[in-house]
């Protein structure tokens, strides 16, 4: 039995255009709208998973409803001269009346239950003309407003991330130096202290020879004196 045609439309319909520079995440939206009267069950994968993120990329939308799926691109080194092979399948079916477990129904379902549709991914950077006008485009709906201010905000959180690890390898590094530099003053108030002490004995010893002469020099004086009385 052939497959059912998509319930879904999709916005766009073939192709996912993602916008460079690619220095950064790039983001393009891709909007699932139900027409149907019963709610329906979708996924979306890809053929490349390590170089999306997609959020959401599996929900139902309920009947007359629709979703935006923000795909989000990771950073890459772009050539122009490669063409991109990256696809895109959005795949879903009715949901069932008495759905509990949406995982369950998937295992569960037959293929001629199935309906998916495939999109192609494109590359293309920005002509230099467009590079100065590109941040006064026209406000986008609320939808789609509110998933680039989820994709903005999960930048946001990895930028904090990055910035959290940084101060701490920076505060380990001045911790090291702090310990090594205690150490070196430790080393050197006790090399000092030695150094006092030895400088202290040998001044007590030179008094004490001083001491011990002038006692030896009055008793001959004494002597002496004592011979010429008699």
């Amino acid at each position: 039995m052939a497959r059912q045609e998509q319930v879904l439309v999709l916005e766009p319909q073939h192709e996912l255009k993602f916008r460079g520079p690619f220095t950064d995440v790039v983001t393009a939206t891709l909007k699932l709208t139900n027409p149907t009267d019963r709610n329906v069950c979708f996924k979306v994968k890809t053929t490349a998973p390590r170089r999306y993120c997609v959020r959401p990329n599996s929900g139902i939308i309920d009947a007359g409803a629709s979703v935006n799926v923000s795909v989000m691109l990771q950073p890459f080194d772009y050539d122009p001269n490669e063409k991109s092979k990256h696809k895109f399948m959005v795949q879903s079916m009715l949901a069932p009346y008495d759905m509990t477990d949406m995982e369950g129904v998937w295992k569960e379902a037959k293929p001629e239950e199935l309906m998916d549709s495939k999109l192609r991914c494109a590359f293309e950077m920005p002509l230099e003309n467009d590079k100065t006008t590109e941040h006064s485009v026209l406000p986008k709906s609320g939808s789609a407003s509110l998933d680039d201010g989820e994709v903005k905000k999960i930048m946001e959180e990895c930028k904090r991330l990055q910035m959290e690890v940084q101060r701490l390898r920076e505060e380990n590094k001045q911790i090291r130096e702090d310990d090594g530099l205690r150490k070196r003053k430790v080393t050197s108030m006790a090399a000092s202290h030695s150094s006092s002490m030895a400088t202290s004995a040998m001044r007590d010893e030179g008094l004490s020879t001083r001491v011990l002469a002038f006692c030896v020099l009055f008793f001959v004086i004494g002597v002496i004196i004592g011979k010429l009385a008699l």
